[in-house]
């Protein structure tokens, strides 16, 4: 057949877009061949885990000579997510409308469901990240006050030589049993408030703060002290309240699915002089962890023994972390980033919510999923991160993957259907919160990915550096440019990983966490990071602007943000020439420098352009 019975994505489908709030009116329409004789057509819908149940559909009159519509309209139930396809009729019997990718909708039993997320009608996100920049810190490498502190571990490995590579010496085991720290503190950070209010920074993402035997500290030794290498608790303190006289908000990394052996929890190394749940069975904190065969069988984190993990269920740990949460947000902490979230089970994240947004309703909660969020499976049971109990949102990974594969690959097809399947699913007020980076301390630096069209090395034991060829160094920032234009312009709230808007290069762990390069920044990336920032700052549109596909064919990707009087377009080019590119009205200025005449705009090999227009 050669028409489109249904498409999600389109409101003239299905009325209101993506995913709605409980008891929203929903007004869904199909469209048939007036030749195919329908009488009849019902919605089989049903609610994830219940049985499903018809809507009964009503003939809506129709489009031209040859179509007909069919229109049910419903109320939303109760948060969750509701899977349905059409059950059409004739003189034959009867045939299903299914989906097929993109969301969109044939006659066929072949494809599956379509769905909707349905989130509590009170859900909502914090205002202050939306339309902003969010920077991510690791703290051993961003800067250096200079002041000397105490080391509480004498196994640590202090570094005096800002800059060098950082130090990878794995036993044969492949395991490290000694950290180099280069030691960067809080009043360092402080000492560049101005310089990230230069970026258009609004948002401060911390990694691990809280004394740990590693440089990374995913290994939590006590939630309660903070690492003497970065300073003290009012060092802490007085870096939230600068950053927030600069309009900066923090937030911290909380890993709270397992704890470091060597804690005061655990105690399994014997540093802390109170028994660990490790050491005596009668431990307060003995119950938390899930021993298998005492004392060293136990559970851990993707099987590394000095990451035991934690029954995050038990009452006792759940009422702790929740101390540990008023803590540091009485200290200045504006919310969390959570570790690892799709290992936190929902009584954990239900009882998290409760205790960080009683203490500021405007604090953030960011989740680790490296999926679709509305979708994703996790303890045998679907989860529910936005549906209005959990998360606020989380970091897009999904966003992060169609950025590079496009860039490596050139391949324009699918890059805006990839976006809008992300926007249907998620609440609108949680995609305007998602953490959008292209690179995090979990992955090889972004400059190498791009550079290196992506085969860069990932050997656990021969670790990849990442030095990069002038050819490799020149293609990674050309591309860089390009794709940091498109992630600033995408729904959501961009990121940048430290020394990312220099040009800093580095392979993998821990190579991608090298230290900020002072005194050699590449001076032309961080001009177009800041005409980024303020083209953002600028422009309103960012805050909540809705998104919608221009074009996505040839090497060519482009897409518009609409909303609060404003048009931006962003077209990125990918061929290997320049293109004339048409846009689809005339009036579009731009503003990254391309010349634009009338509606053609002149593009470059492996570049990117930002338009402006204003709208009623």
């Amino acid at each position: 057949m050669d028409f489109i019975p249904f498409n999600s994505r389109l409101t003239y489908h299905k009325d209101p877009f993506g995913a709605v709030k409980e008891g929203t009116e929903i007004t869904l329409r199909i469209v048939m061949p007036r030749n195919y004789g329908c009488t009849g057509a019902d919605v089989k819908i049903h609610k994830d885990g219940e049985m499903p149940y018809n809507i009964p559909m009503t003939w809506d009159g129709m489009q031209g000579k040859h179509e007909e519509w069919w229109k049910a309209t419903f109320t939303a139930g109760s948060a969750g997510l509701y899977y349905y396809h059409f059950c059409i009729y004739n003189c034959y019997g009867e045939s299903l409308i299914t989906r097929f990718d993109n969301s969109i909708g044939f006659i066929s039993s072949e494809g599956g469901d379509f769905f909707f997320t349905v989130y509590e009608k009170d859900f909502r996100t914090p205002d202050n990240i939306k339309g902003s920049v969010i920077y991510q810190i690791f703290p051993d490498r961003f800067c250096f006050s200079g002041e000397k502190k105490e080391n509480p571990y004498p196994e640590r490995i202090i570094r005096d030589d800002w800059g060098k590579p950082p130090m990878w010496n794995p036993d044969e085991a492949g395991r490290i049993n000694s950290y180099d720290f280069f030691q960067g503190d809080f009043k360092g950070i402080e000492s560049k408030l101005p310089y990230l209010a230069s970026l258009g920074v609004g948002c401060i993402y911390l990694n691990p703060i809280f004394l740990a035997c590693s440089n990374h500290r995913y290994d939590t030794a006590d939630y309660e002290k903070i690492d003497p290498l970065l300073g003290t608790e009012k060092d802490f303190t007085h870096l939230c309240k600068k950053a927030k006289d600069a309009g900066i908000d923090i937030i911290l990394d909380g890993v709270f699915s397992h704890t470091g052996s060597d804690s005061k929890y655990f105690n399994k190394e014997k540093h802390f002089g109170s028994k660990g749940a490790y050491n005596d069975k009668k431990s307060p904190y003995y119950g938390w962890y899930k021993f298998t065969e005492y004392p060293d069988k136990y559970d851990c984190w993707w099987g590394v023994d000095i990451l035991p993990e934690i029954d995050e269920e038990n009452d006792s740990y759940i009422a702790y972390i929740s101390k540990v949460l008023k803590k540091w947000q009485k200290a200045g902490a504006s919310g969390w980033r959570l570790d690892v979230a799709d290992e936190l089970p929902d009584k954990f994240l239900d009882a998290l919510r409760q205790t960080v947004k009683a203490e500021n309703e405007n604090a953030l909660i960011l989740g680790e999923v490296w999926e679709d969020a509305s979708i994703k499976i996790s303890y045998g049971q679907r989860r529910r991160y936005l549906q209005g109990r959990q998360l606020d949102s989380v970091m897009n990974y999904p966003f992060a993957n169609a950025l590079v594969d496009f860039a490596v690959t050139g391949i324009a097809e699918g890059f805006n259907d990839k976006i809008l399947e992300i926007t249907e699913n998620y609440p609108k007020c949680a995609v305007d919160c998602l953490m959008n980076h292209i690179g995090t301390h979990d992955t090889c630096r972004i400059l190498n990915r791009l550079g290196t069209l992506d085969s860069y090395e990932s050997d656990p034991i021969n670790r990849y550096s990442g030095e990069m060829t002038k050819e490799e160094r020149d293609r990674g920032k050309k591309l860089l440019k390009m794709v940091s234009a498109m992630q600033f312009t995408l729904p959501g709230v961009p990121c940048i990983y430290y020394g990312d808007e220099v040009g800093t290069e580095g392979g993998v762990d821990p190579f991608n966490r090298g230290c900020y390069p002072y005194g050699a920044e590449d001076e032309e990336m961080l001009e177009h990071y800041r005409m980024l920032g303020r083209i953002r700052k600028e422009h309103p549109v960012f805050i909540d602007g809705n998104f919608s596909s221009v074009s996505c064919v040839m090497g060519c990707v482009a897409y518009e943000r609409r909303g609060r009087g404003e048009r931006i377009i962003t077209v990125a080019n990918r061929n290997p020439c320049t293109i004339s590119y048409y846009l689809p009205d005339s009036g579009f200025v731009s503003l990254t420098g391309q010349r634009v005449n009338g509606k053609e705009l002149l593009l470059e090999v492996d570049s990117a352009a930002i338009l402006y227009m204003r709208c009623d």
